[in-house]
């Protein structure tokens, strides 16, 4: 199916609920991109067993397409001082949730209770910070439909995808706040900022 192994295919159908994928995703090793940077098919991760968080985003949403769910992603734009952030995303009773690969304890899944896309990805606003504690979430895409990729092999591909973050960037952001709500943004305390420094995985 799709190009997947019997055994790939077992596994991605054995993670049949959005709590079961991330579960799955967490055990992944976070990517540090040792040969320089990657932007590695969903088959490729699971074969090389590693992922950063646009590479953990297309594992989901495959997992989520074999469950019946469109395999959507969204991309977080941050400002100019931090770095993007891509999730998996899926409805459940109409409500929004997301699956999301991080090295970090914050950033991670969200329960399907949103009301909107841009209700979920305001549920990450708070957390996503930069080291110097600049609050830096700034815009947003809709759900990107990645079976438009299909004709490009995109799910077992065994050279990088890139055309998939390419397009990311080219795809429309809409804005999360005005001017005037930056200027009004309040850095987060010393707990927040300890809390933001724990990570998943070590690099070696």
């Amino acid at each position: 199916m799709f190009g997947f192994s019997k055994e790939e295919v077992v596994l991605l159908r054995s993670l049949n609920t959005p709590r079961k994928i991330q579960t799955f995703l967490n055990t992944i090793p976070i990517n540090f991109e040792p040969e320089g940077d990657t932007c590695l098919s969903p088959q490729m991760v699971l074969r090389e067993k590693r992922a950063h968080c646009i590479e953990g985003a297309l594992l989901a949403a495959v997992a989520l397409r074999l469950q019946g769910f469109p395999p959507l992603i969204v991309d977080l734009e941050s400002s100019k001082d931090d770095f993007d952030h891509v999730i998996a995303v899926f409805q459940h009773k109409g409500h929004w949730g997301a699956i999301s690969k991080t090295n970090h304890a914050v950033l991670r899944y969200r329960d399907p209770i949103y009301n909107s896309v841009r209700e979920l990805v305001m549920s990450y606003f708070h957390e996503y910070f930069d080291e110097k504690g600049r609050k830096t979430l700034r815009c947003y895409t809709e759900p990107v439909d990645l079976s438009r990729f299909d004709e490009r092999g995109w799910m077992t591909a065994k050279e990088n995808v890139w055309y998939i973050p390419e397009h990311l960037v080219e795809v429309p952001h809409l804005p999360l706040l005005t001017r005037s709500q930056i200027k009004l943004l309040k850095k987060p305390d010393l707990v927040e900022m300890k809390y933001g420094e724990i990570v998943e995985w070590k690099k070696e």
